[in-house]
């Protein structure tokens, strides 16, 4: 049977983090307990830099080292072999047994943390023990029990996914995963609509399979992967898997960059384009305000294809000194192609619609030239450095096949005109391809859960898992209504006003705001609901298709949410 995933995600009220009311619904029972919390080392805040779980048993606690992997990376270690291999992690979560010489480990991981200068959290399992008696540069939590979820327990409180109310209090700070009791939504009859939906979709040949994730008040709702791959059915579609996420490279890759850049003084929305470009002076493009470009109000034309005016030793079966630019496997460009042609072409164009709303890609190729000529950085590089890394969005980034098993990645098209080859980690659109596999309005590959995590920051004003990332007044600009012809905010597309439309759902309200993809993807945050919802698919597989668009399979979806919302009361 095919497998879908829908990931959906509401929002985590957090008031520690936004000032906004904690909702009314009862949050789950953390029975967790925490001894001791140095310089307020949990939840844990910063997941740059890779994560040590040093065991005695792996196999008895691998339901915590799953939990973990959900927040992120993690390695486990021997216990008899930590102080060789414990050297190049800067945290250590030491899981402790009734077997384990308890004393003597509290000992060594005390010395650890202060003489290498390590954090360090030590974690109890032996039940109805006294406490340790741990160095004051050690935190020491104790769990419940050894069963499955008090280990997931333990686990989200160091990462900030539950508060502990046991001993020293706590705060969550990041997406609850494995609580679904109080969620505030019907979560059954919720799962049921989805599922025929899904179903509907890989029988119609739409899509061969997607996931769905929907996270309501911080609390992930429902994380469902449907179908396979591809239309073979031979590797089943996972939570895990990584998408060509398409036009949502606009509002997770471009966006939070310029967002960032302004924070910091870097640009003004105000001014022309011609203060950050220079070869646009004394082009028509060089008076357009960087404000009218993000509004797709700058009049460029929605699509340039750049693919078709290549000569055929333009591109190579192989890798040569002349052919160094890989757009897929066995598919090399020519040197210095976009230099030559692409980005003069888009100086140069026409500005035909001055003042009205027409979306175009060209908008976020500009944007991506001003940020990376700002900052000395490639966009990638300064997506990463951002966001991505600091929030522990581990499997999001463009190049997804220099980082990632080929396998985790779902494929896309089967190009037989252009590349001539199935795309599968190589970005699907032409242009961004041909611009190296980094562009602003395409190229970006993630999964359901690392857009989640965007998707929560946002509806927390800009912070999450303790860290705040923007202000709270430039979340609130970006995401809400900028225009006075369209329904757009800042880079980030939104509700549509005019009911008839119904977009992006029947039942979506004002306050949604989001973005679609051409891959069949998107993802919509809701403050009014605390609600992120989140679809992923490769409905482009094996050729394009609009199937999923006659059947308004994302639309449909986001309706089943929102028919099984339960009132706070």
């Amino acid at each position: 049977m095919h497998r879908i995933v829908f990931l959906i995600i509401t929002g985590i009220v957090f008031s520690a983090l936004n000032g906004l009311a904690q909702p009314a619904y009862k949050q789950a029972i953390n029975y967790t307990q925490v001894h001791k919390n140095p310089k307020e080392l949990l939840p844990l805040k910063d997941l740059r830099d890779e994560i040590a779980v040093v065991v005695s048993d792996k196999a008895r606690f691998q339901p915590f080292v799953n939990a973990c992997e959900k927040y992120a990376k993690v390695q486990i270690i021997q216990a008899d072999e930590v102080l060789e291999q414990s050297k190049y992690f800067k945290t250590l979560l030491v899981l402790l047994s009734q077997n384990d010489p308890r004393e003597d480990w509290a000992k060594k991981f005390g010395y650890i943390a202060t003489s290498n200068m390590k954090n360090v959290v030590l974690i109890d399992f032996d039940e109805g023990s006294s406490p340790l008696v741990v160095n004051n540069a050690v935190a020491h939590i104790q769990a419940k029990s050894y069963n499955e979820k008090d280990q997931q327990q333990a686990a989200l409180t160091i990462f900030g996914g539950l508060a502990s109310t046991q001993g020293v209090k706590t705060k969550q700070t990041r997406i609850q995963y494995f609580n679904e009791e109080f969620s505030g939504i019907n979560r059954q009859a919720m799962e049921s609509e989805i599922d025929l939906i899904a179903s509907e979709a890989i029988r119609e040949k739409a899509t061969p399979g997607l996931v769905v994730m929907v996270v309501k008040n911080g609390q992930v709702v429902l994380e469902k992967a449907y179908g396979y791959h591809t239309y073979e059915n031979k590797r089943p579609t996972q939570t895990s898997d990584i998408f060509d996420l398409a036009s949502i490279s606009k509002i997770v890759g471009t966006t939070p960059v310029v967002m960032h850049l302004e924070e910091q003084g870097v640009i003004k929305l105000d001014d022309p384009l011609e203060k950050y470009i220079y070869e646009s002076k004394n082009l028509e493009i060089g008076n357009t305000k960087l404000k009218t470009i993000l509004l797709h109000e700058a009049g460029f034309i929605p699509y340039i294809p750049f693919y078709r005016d290549l000569n055929p030793s333009d591109v190579s079966r192989f890798y040569t000194k002349s052919h160094q630019l890989k757009m897929a496997d066995s598919s090399f460009l020519i040197n210095g192609y976009y230099q030559k042609h692409m980005w003069p072409k888009m100086l140069e164009a026409p500005l035909k619609t001055q003042g009205k709303y027409v979306y175009s890609d060209i908008s976020l190729y500009v944007m991506q030239e001003v940020v990376e000529r700002m900052k000395s950085k490639r966009l990638d590089v300064l997506a990463s450095d951002v966001l991505f890394e600091p929030m522990g969005m581990l499997k999001t980034g463009y190049l997804p096949r220099e980082r990632f098993s080929e396998k985790d990645i779902v494929p896309t098209e089967n190009d037989t005109s252009f590349r001539k080859v199935l795309l599968k980690g190589y970005v699907h659109d032409q242009g961004a391809a041909m611009a190296g596999g980094v562009a602003g309005h395409a190229g970006l590959f993630s999964t359901a859960g690392d857009l989640a995590v965007y998707g929560q920051m946002l509806l927390n004003k800009g912070e999450y898992g303790g860290e705040r990332f923007f202000k709270a007044s430039t979340v609130d600009k970006y995401s809400s209504n900028q225009s006075s012809v369209s329904r757009r905010g800042l880079g980030f597309d939104r509700h549509d006003p005019n009911p008839e439309l119904e977009y992006p759902s029947k039942m979506s309200n004002e306050s949604v705001y989001g973005h679609t993809g051409y891959t069949g993807t998107c993802i919509w945050i809701d403050p009014q609901n605390q609600l992120v919802y989140i679809f992923l698919s490769n409905r482009v597989h094996p050729q394009v298709s609009t199937k999923i668009l006659e059947l308004n399979t994302r639309s449909r979806i986001q309706d089943a949410i929102y028919k099984n919302i339960q009132s706070n009361h």
